[in-house]
């Protein structure tokens, strides 16, 4: 095998990925393989394309954002436009994740006053004598 191929083994052990992700991605056509037999062999590019799912998956990208990005690779060279239409994605995502995150800090302090005040009404009744 060439330098440049990786087995299923050798990806799921490069990427941290399981065979079934790497299949799942493969039927929905975001990896290509080629096929020698019952093997499949993945190139540089299904690499480099596997390393953008990944990172696009972190960041939150829906599968269907991440093909179209890929898709637009392969139709302009260049990758410019890929790189304007990822800035537009990733500007979009960054700002819902912005506003989760303030509604997160939101719930985390209204929830740690909760908190307190459970505490307080359990330190009271437990330092309250028993009504008879």
């Amino acid at each position: 095998m060439q330098d440049d191929q990786m087995t299923i083994r050798e990806m799921c052990d490069a990427f941290g990925v399981t065979p079934r992700t790497l299949r799942f991605y493969e039927a929905k056509e975001l990896l290509a393989p080629v096929r020698m037999g019952q093997h499949r062999i993945y190139s540089r590019r299904d690499r480099a394309r596997l390393k953008l799912i990944l990172r696009g998956k972190r960041f939150g990208f829906s599968l269907e954002e991440i093909r179209q990005l890929l898709d637009l690779y392969d139709r302009d060279r260049t990758q410019i436009t890929q790189f304007t239409r990822t800035c537009e994605l990733a500007r979009a995502r960054l700002s819902q994740m912005e506003r989760q995150r303030e509604e997160l800090d939101e719930a985390i302090a209204e929830l740690r006053e909760q908190l307190e005040w459970g505490e307080t009404v359990i330190g009271q009744m437990t330092t309250r004598p028993a009504a008879e």
